[in-house]
């Protein structure tokens, strides 16, 4: 998963983060259910999981979703698998609101989002410095679900 991750920062259209965190760092920072791996051939070749958006409990079923796939694996629809399990998974936890947040540049991953129920929201423009010292926009996506949180 850390190499994964390694490509994303090295893609330069995946995160504004400019190393890989440690495990414990990692993982305290995502949301214990739905995390999600795929694998091909005993390998990792991509990953889903949740954070959490707020600690203020009117948020308690937000989370903000993440998806990174291997290099090697891009265009082969592992993404969009992972998205839809990932979907249905937070469903049943009873999360209701999954947001994401996208560079526009990585268009294949603003499709899959879409594919998925995401919509556009709009457009953070210049939200982030980006390490080489340009400033970044961030397309803002949001998926509700039909299912958790309905009355």
């Amino acid at each position: 998963m850390a190499e994964i991750y390694r490509q994303g920062i090295e893609s330069g259209n995946a995160t504004f983060e400019t190393e890989v965190p440690d495990w414990e760092s990692w993982d305290a920072a995502r949301s214990p259910e739905c995390r999600l791996v795929a694998e091909a051939g005993g390998a990792v070749i991509g990953y889903a999981a949740l954070s959490p958006v707020s600690g203020r409990c009117v948020y308690g079923g937000v989370r903000e979703a993440m998806i990174y796939i291997a290099a090697a694996a891009r265009g082969r629809g592992v993404g969009g698998r992972l998205l839809r399990r990932l979907v249905e998974e937070s469903e049943g936890h009873g999360i209701w609101t999954l947001q994401a947040g996208i560079f526009p540049e990585n268009a294949a991953s603003i499709r899959i989002f879409e594919t998925a129920g995401f919509r556009i929201l709009g457009t953070h423009e210049g939200l982030g410095r980006f390490h080489d010292g340009r400033w970044r926009d961030v397309v803002l996506m949001e998926r509700r679900s039909g299912v958790a949180g309905v009355d």
